[in-house]
Order: C-alpha cells, then structure tokens, then sequence
C-alpha cells in the first residue's frame, strides 16, 4: 500500500506534556504508554500541569544522559496550536539532538529557526498529521476483506485503544487482522496509517478506501475511528471514514458517565441506541449489510463493585457484547462478531 503516510520514531521517548491540566488531551501521550511502554523514557512537566502518565519525570537534561531519541509532543488540544513557551524547550531538544515528534496540525519546519537547529545536531524533524498526496474521491465500489469501524458518539472516548484490543483479540483466535490507524498517535504506534483529521474533504472517504483496500475475503481490516457523527465540529471526519471504510461491522465506544461533548458542554451527547441506529442508516449508504457488533466502555470511572453488573444491564439492553477492552479484552465482541460474519476456515 503505497498512499499512506509511514513513521519510524527514535526510541526511547521523552513525552512533552509541559503545562496541559486536562487529560483528555493528552491522549497522544497516554496512548503511548498504554501501547507502547519499552519505548517511553519518561514524561516533561510544566509547573502547574495536572496531568500524570504514571512515567517517571524528566527534565530535558535528564533525558539527553539517558540516551532519549525524540522528543515526543503528547497533547493535541483543540486548535493545535503550541504554546509560545513550550518552543524553547523544543529548540533545546533539537540542538541537544533529539528528533522532535509532532502529530499537531503545524508543521514543525514553519517554526522559524527551528530546521536550522535540527539539522545542525543531526536531529529529525518528524510532522505524522501530513496525509499523503493525491488522494481520490472515494467511489464507494465493494471491496473484498472483512471490515469493523469503532465509533462512538464523541472525541478522545476509546476508539483507538478498542480498535488496538479488538486487532490484537482477533489475532489470538487466529484469524487474520491488520489494526488501520487514522490518527495521529495510532500511526505513531502502528508506524502507519493515514491522519484522517488532515484529509482534504473531498477526498476523505476515498483515503478510508486506500487505507482498507481490497483482502483476502477472511482477512479483518480494524479500522481505528475518528470524530463523531453527533460532533459539532468534527462530524465530517467521522462521515467520510464510515462512508469510505464500508464496514461490516462497527464496535461502538461508550462512557457511562459522560454527558455532554467534550470541550462543548453545551451539547448533550445522544443515547446509546440514538448512536448505534444513526450509524446504521448512514452507514448503509456504501454498506447496505452494516451492523453493530458490540459495545466498547471505560468503566475505569465506576465504582469497582458496580463494573460488572453495569455491563450486565447494558448487554441485557442492547443484546450485544458489552466489555470493557482494557479490562475485560475483546473476546466477547470478537466471539460474536465471528458468529455474526463468519468465521475463517484457517482459524477454526
């Protein structure tokens, strides 16, 4: 697959974190050391930041005599623009030689100064939310292979990390999968990809089609989601990747306790069966057959002793496997997903 963005980091990591309070935009940096611990050094923390990867901290110094490759930006706040005062500290991770990571919507070489002091020390400059060129249309035509798409009804709630559990339980029942990311830390992590969020319009569900091309008719293509069809801002995104993906199959991704869209406060997220409904008949454009096929939830927030029979009543409700991947894995959705789409001849 030739139009699709690849990536190959400088191990160990130094993730910037700098002043950032909300942890929900530091989902870069998280999704890091959830999937990629052996590679993580440490986190940089600014005064006043609240937000604690559980990694040790390290000061810029720290990280050069521990041998750190790369300076890691770990937040994507709304805007994605980088603070005046995080730049310092960037230019000294350059010109001490750490390749610098970023997965913002800037381009690190616009920062004046910046490229000079990079390549002075030898260090890369590495931008991962640059799409390829010359994406097509999506023609919306059948393609072979097996698909399943995590949704849900807002941003930064599960969507990569249940796409990460579901490939890797498919993988263990042995059937064939391949993780598709489409953000910036999942490309991060999978070394590939395509940053769907930086796709020109027009072109979003055609990059969704070169990203989940044509498989072997047993082969899973788990497609990591973006956005939300009920987002006020980002629902674009969300309906070109579940038009150009054509799934199968959608997992959707559920947190009990949140009510409203992050960062808009203002707009009250849907029901569950509102989400899972509206996928359907929208999906059922390019993909007449599309159904869900399990419910993906952070219970990380429940009482301990409430977990289980929350998901109990849930399933009971929507009559699908209901997990909470980081907890309970994927096997439940993966069961019932095999027995709703078939399962492969080699596996079983």
């Amino acid at each position: 697959m030739s139009s699709i963005t690849r990536v190959r980091l400088k191990p160990p990591y130094l993730l910037l974190i700098g002043a950032e309070t909300d942890p929900t935009f530091a989902k870069t940096a998280q999704g890091i050391v959830q999937w990629c611990p052996d590679k993580v050094a440490g986190q940089l923390r600014f005064e006043g930041s609240q937000v604690d990867l559980g990694v040790s901290d390290m000061s810029l110094t720290e990280a050069v005599e521990a041998g750190c490759g790369s300076l890691v930006l770990g937040v994507a706040p709304v805007g994605g623009a980088v603070p005046e005062s995080w730049w310092e500290v960037i230019e000294q991770a350059a010109r001490a030689g750490l390749d610098i990571v970023s997965g913002l919507h800037l381009r690190l070489r616009d920062r004046p100064g910046l490229a000079e002091v990079a390549e002075a020390a030898g260090a890369q400059l590495v931008d991962v939310r640059v799409p390829p060129a010359k994406l097509p249309v999506g023609n919306g035509k059948p393609r072979t292979g097996r698909r399943i798409l995590t949704v849900g009804p807002d941003c930064a709630i599960g969507k990569k990390y249940t796409a990460l559990a579901l490939d890797h339980a498919l993988r263990e029942a042995g059937e064939k999968s391949t993780y598709r990311a489409t953000g910036q830390t999942g490309i991060m992590i999978a070394g590939e990809g395509i940053p769907i969020d930086s796709v020109v319009a027009d072109f979003i569900s055609g990059a969704a089609e070169l990203l989940s091309p044509d498989n072997d008719p047993d082969h899973f293509d788990v497609i990591e989601g973006q956005g939300s069809i009920f987002h006020p801002g980002y629902s674009g995104v969300a309906l070109g990747l579940l038009h150009g993906s054509q799934p199968d199959g959608f997992v959707v991704c559920h947190d009990p306790l949140r009510k409203t869209v992050s960062g808009w406060p203002h707009y009250s997220l849907p029901p569950l069966a509102e989400v899972i409904e509206a996928h359907i008949r929208m999906g059922r454009r390019t993909s007449p057959d599309i159904r869900c096929v399990g419910v993906s939830v952070n219970t990380s927030k429940l009482p301990a002793d409430e977990r289980a029979a929350y998901l109990d009543k849930l399933a009971e409700e929507t009559g699908l496997p209901c997990v909470d991947p980081l907890i309970d894995g994927c096997n439940g959705i993966v069961e019932h997903l095999l027995d709703t789409l078939g399962r492969s001849h080699s596996a079983h």
